[in-house]
C-alpha cells in the first residue's frame, strides 16, 4: 500500500513540474519580446534575439542528450538544466547593455532549450511500465501553458514587464520542487542511438526532402506569429491581459486536437499527405486573417486556429516521417524534421520576420506567410497526388506496432 501511494505522489509530482515547466515557457515566449521592446530594442533585434535560441538548439540538444545517456540520472540532468536556466534568467533581466543581453541569452538557451525534450524522456522513463499514458501528462503542460498565460497576463498588466522575472522566477522553483520530491529512477532510461547515424542516407530520398523543404516553408510563418503577436496586440491597442486571453485561446484545445488526431486519423501516406496539405491551407486563411484584423480582439480569437494548425501539422509531420523514411534511418528522419521546425525555421522566421515587421510593418510580414503558406500547400498537394496516382511507393514495410514507439512533444 504504501508502495502505491509513493507512486501515485511520483505521478502527481510529474503533472505539476509538466504545469510549471510549460508556464515558465510561455511566460518567455508570449511576454519577454514586451521586455525587450521596453528596453528599447526595434523588432529586427527581437528577431534576432528570439532566433538565436533555434540556433544554440543545434548544440545543446545532442549536448545534454550525450550527458544524460552517460550518466543514467536524468533527473539530476533536468534539475541542473533547470538551475542554470533560472540564474541565467535572472542575468537576462538585470543586463544593462544589449551586449551582456546577448551574451547572457545565449547560455540561458543553452540550457533552456532542451527542456522540453528532456523532461518528455524523463516523464517517459518514470512511466515505463506502468498503465500511464504519455498524454495525461502531456495535457497538465498545456494546461500550465493557456492558465499562466491568462492570469500572467493582468499582473504584467498592473504591476509593468519588469515584473516578469519574479513571475519566471517563482515558476521555476516550483518545478525545481515538485522535481525534487521525485525518487531516483529504479531501472536503466537506456542508452539511445546516435539521432545522426542515417543522416546521409536521408538525402538519397527526393520525397522525404520535398516534404521537409514545404515542412520548413509552412513552419517559418508561424514562428513570425509566436515571436511577434504578443507586439502585434500591443500595436493595435490591445493590453498585456489581451496577450494572455490570445495565449490561452491558442493551446486550450491543443491536446483535444492531438487526441482527436491520434484516434480517428487513419495512418496512410496519402491520407495524412491530403491531411498536411489540407491544415497547410488553414495556415493560409491563418494569416491573411491576421493581416486584415483591425482589433486586438479579432487576433485573439484568430489565435484558435493555431490549436488546429500547429497540433495538426506537427502531429502529421511526425507520422509522415515514419512513413517516408525507411526503418534503419527514422531516427535520424525523426531528428531532421524537428531540426528543421524548430531551427532552420526558427531562425529564418526570427530574422525575416523582425525585418519585414521593422521596415514594412506586421501587415506585410502576414501577408508574406500567406504566401510561403500558400507555397507549401500546393507543394504537399502536388505530393498528395502523386501518391494517389500511385507515383511513390515507401521502400519498407511499416508494421502497425512501431507506431507505439512514438510519443509526440511540443
Amino acid at each position: 500500500m504504501r508502495e502505491n501511494l509513493d507512486k501515485q505522489f511520483s505521478f502527481t509530482s510529474l503533472k505539476w513540474f509538466n504545469f510549471f515547466l510549460y508556464g515558465t515557457v510561455v511566460l518567455f515566449s508570449s511576454f519577454f519580446p514586451l521586455y525587450l521592446q521596453e528596453v528599447g530594442m526595434n523588432k529586427l533585434e527581437i528577431g534576432s534575439l528570439m532566433s538565436v535560441g533555434a540556433l544554440v538548439s543545434i548544440i545543446a540538444n545532442p549536448f545534454w542528450g550525450i550527458w544524460t545517456d552517460r550518466y543514467q540520472n536524468i533527473r539530476r540532468i533536468v534539475l541542473l538544466m533547470l538551475t542554470g536556466t533560472l540564474v541565467l534568467s535572472q542575468v537576462v533581466f538585470q543586463a544593462n547593455t544589449y551586449e551582456m543581453i546577448y551574451v547572457s541569452i545565449l547560455f540561458f538557451y543553452f540550457f533552456q532549450g532542451p527542456l522540453f525534450a528532456e523532461s518528455n524522456t524523463m516523464i517517459l522513463s518514470y512511466i515505463d511500465g506502468t498503465k500511464h499514458r504519455f498524454s495525461s501528462f502531456r495535457l497538465w503542460g498545456s494546461l500550465g501553458w493557456a492558465f499562466t498565460a491568462i492570469l500572467a497576463g493582468p499582473v504584467i498588466e498592473w504591476a509593468g514587464v519588469s515584473v516578469l522575472s519574479y513571475l519566471f522566477a517563482a515558476l521555476l522553483c516550483a518545478a525545481m520542487i515538485s522535481l525534487i520530491v521525485l525518487p531516483r529512477l529504479d531501472h536503466s532510461i537506456g542508452i539511445a542511438p546516435l539521432p545522426f547515424k542515417g543522416f546521409r542516407q536521408i538525402f538519397y530520398h527526393p520525397f522525404f526532402l520535398s516534404f521537409i523543404f514545404f515542412g520548413i516553408l509552412v513552419s517559418i510563418p508561424n514562428t513570425m506569429n509566436n515571436t511577434f503577436v504578443s507586439l502585434y496586440i500591443t500595436e493595435l491597442g490591445g493590453s498585456k491581459t489581451m496577450i494572455g486571453l490570445a495565449v490561452f485561446l491558442s493551446s486550450i484545445l491543443e491536446v483535444a486536437v492531438l487526441v482527436l488526431c491520434d484516434r480517428y486519423l487513419k495512418r496512410s501516406i496519402p491520407v495524412l499527405l491530403g491531411w498536411l496539405a489540407l491544415v497547410s491551407a488553414l495556415f493560409v486563411l491563418r494569416w491573411w486573417l491576421m493581416a486584415d484584423a483591425t482589433t486586438p480582439l479579432q487576433v485573439a480569437f484568430i489565435q484558435i486556429l493555431h490549436c488546429v494548425t500547429f497540433g495538426g501539422f506537427f502531429y502529421v509531420g511526425t507520422r509522415l516521417t515514419m512513413l517516408l523514411v525507411p526503418k534503419p534511418y527514422r531516427s535520424s528522419g525523426q531528428a531532421l524534421y524537428t531540426l528543421t521546425w524548430s531551427g532552420i525555421s526558427g531562425i529564418m522566421g526570427g530574422v525575416l520576420g523582425g525585418w519585414l515587421y521593422q521596415y514594412l510593418g506586421a501587415q506585410s510580414m502576414y501577408l508574406s506567410g500567406v504566401f510561403l503558406s500558400l507555397i507549401g500547400t500546393l507543394g504537399f498537394g502536388a505530393m498528395w497526388l502523386l501518391v494517389s496516382r500511385g507515383g511513390y511507393h515507401p521502400q519498407d514495410e511499416h508494421k502497425e506496432e512501431d507506431w507505439n514507439e512514438i510519443e509526440l512533444n511540443r
